[in-house]
């Protein structure tokens, strides 16, 4: 486990804080990917509650 030493000696075994970094802004094809999960996200739930009501009877 690796450990920090503090000043005076002391060791501290807390956990080291990860590196902090901006995110870069995504780029076309990432945005086209992005679209193209949504479209077949919302069709894919959109059939499910068809298929749910079309089975269950209700009118």
């Amino acid at each position: 486990m690796p450990y920090t030493t503090e000043e005076g000696g002391r060791l501290n075994n807390f956990a080291r804080e990860p590196k902090v970094y901006q995110a870069e802004p995504l780029n076309d094809g990432q945005k086209r990917n992005y679209i193209f999960l949504g479209i077949a996200a919302t069709v894919l739930v959109g059939g499910l509650i068809f298929v749910a009501f079309s089975v269950s009877g209700v009118a």
